[in-house]
């Protein structure tokens, strides 16, 4: 009937969505799984769930407490009986086992037992950790998982102090020193966790569901979720950039638009090809698709104007359509969530890489941005000079000595492989003095 993201689904395991109607509240959601570690912050009102923002890590979660205990216990085992079980998988593997169960029992005991019968070479393990143990061995994943609440603030724009409820979801959220850890962040405030966190969201969708039905309250069945996109969407440049049409963390659903021009002369059909992601060049993002537009009137390159549009609807699923303006000629493709988007994993390590390459990225932007306006300024100018109603009303000589500089402009920019920004921006100044004054005076 409708698809309902994580967060919402635990917020409404809550009751939070009741609350929202006597005012606007902004809710938490912290996820801490056996894999993942996710935060995501919902702002609800009058009947109305958004996600302002999301963040996450793929490498933070239970599996990676459980690594942390083994190699303790390894080393233990090690000085014990002089023997090492790193490179024996079946001990590693039985030891783990024993380490999961400690970490849950470490959740309600502050102290707690690691037996392991016949551990290697015939020799039992026997060895005791403390929750305050377990929270040494862990603290700086702790910590991370804290500063990902820190990262999902920011990119809202909202102060901590405006948080009215945290929610925490996944089994790693039971663990004592996270929990404390949360609560001195948001100075004090209690956590909502009376519900088993590996079940709040099931509980929260199939009370939306039922809701939906009508079998349960009539007044939430108008409930409106709105999600993000949590990855940029746009089309590739002729240069290869990435020109994002919907940016990251936009609330969905949501329709948005990207005017273009053709970029050869006599061209009659452009390529759309559509990404996903923050990185500057196309080919670094996830290609979800590609459709061509076909029927464009031959032209000087930049005479014809082209309009792309991005529809992402409320249960993502992407239509983007092309048309030229003055034939109305038009082409579309549509892109559903189960075929080339990314996982939640993926999407979180495409944040990631954009973080660690960003001087990189904003140098090739600059870049590209660079050459943009330099070729569309050339090309504007060579239309420009070639109208009639404009062309015709220039004197000789103003009118040769623009064409003069536009040729070598062009001809420049044919040639040319590599370029920095302020080459571009030296060639733009220098023909801006040279067409401006005498474009001006008939224009």
């Amino acid at each position: 009937m409708r698809i309902i993201n994580e967060p919402t689904a635990a917020a409404i395991a809550y009751g939070l969505d009741r609350m929202g109607s006597i005012g606007e509240r902004n809710v938490l959601i912290f996820d801490l799984g056996g894999g993942t570690a996710d935060v995501s912050l919902l702002t609800i009102a009058e009947g109305t769930f958004e996600v302002k923002a999301v963040a996450g890590d793929t490498h933070l979660g239970g599996e990676d407490f459980d690594n942390r205990m083994v190699k303790h216990f390894a080393e233990i085992f090690k000085r014990q009986h002089k023997k090492d079980i790193s490179g024996n998988a079946r001990a590693l593997r039985r030891l783990r086992t024993a380490c999961e169960r400690a970490k849950r029992i470490l959740s309600s005991a502050i102290e707690t037992t690691i037996e392991v019968d016949t551990l290697y070479n015939g020799i039992d393990f026997c060895s005791t950790i403390t929750r305050a143990k377990f929270a040494e061995l862990n603290i700086d994943l702790f910590r991370n998982s804290i500063k990902l609440v820190e990262n999902c603030l920011i990119d809202a724009k909202i102060d901590k102090t405006r948080i009215d409820d945290v929610v925490l979801t996944g089994g790693c959220s039971r663990i004592p020193k996270v929990q404390q850890l949360l609560r001195d962040f948001f100075d004090g405030k209690e956590l909502n966790k009376s519900i088993n966190p590996d079940e709040a969201v099931a509980y929260g969708a199939a009370v939306h569901a039922a809701n939906l039905t009508g079998i349960g309250n009539k007044k939430v069945q108008s409930l409106v979720l709105l999600d993000v996109t949590p990855l940029s969407l746009g089309v590739e440049n002729y240069d290869g950039c990435m020109s994002v049409v919907i940016p990251r963390n936009t609330a969905i659903p949501t329709k948005m638009r990207d005017n273009r021009i053709t970029v050869f002369d006599n061209q009659t059909s452009v390529l759309f090809r559509v990404y996903e992601g923050e990185r500057a060049r196309a080919e670094d993002n996830n290609w979800l698709g590609e459709f061509t537009l076909s029927g464009i009137p031959p032209a000087p390159k930049g005479v014809a104007k082209l309009e792309v549009w991005f529809d992402l609807d409320a249960n993502g699923i992407l239509n983007v359509s092309a048309a030229e303006k003055t034939t109305g000629a038009s082409s579309k493709i549509t892109i559903t969530n189960d075929k080339a988007r990314l996982s939640r994993e993926e999407v979180n390590r495409m944040v990631r890489d954009a973080e660690i390459y960003k001087v990189e990225d904003d140098e090739h932007r600059k870049r590209a941005k660079a050459k943009a306006a330099l070729e569309n300024y050339v090309y504007d100018m060579r239309n420009t000079v070639n109208d009639d109603n404009i062309g015709a009303r220039l004197a000789p000589a103003g009118k040769k000595k623009i064409e003069g500089a536009i040729d070598q402009v062009i001809k420049w920019l044919e040639g040319i492989q590599l370029a920095e920004a302020d080459e571009f921006e030296e060639k733009l100044i220098g023909l801006e003095l040279i067409c401006n004054p005498t474009i001006g005076k008939v224009s």
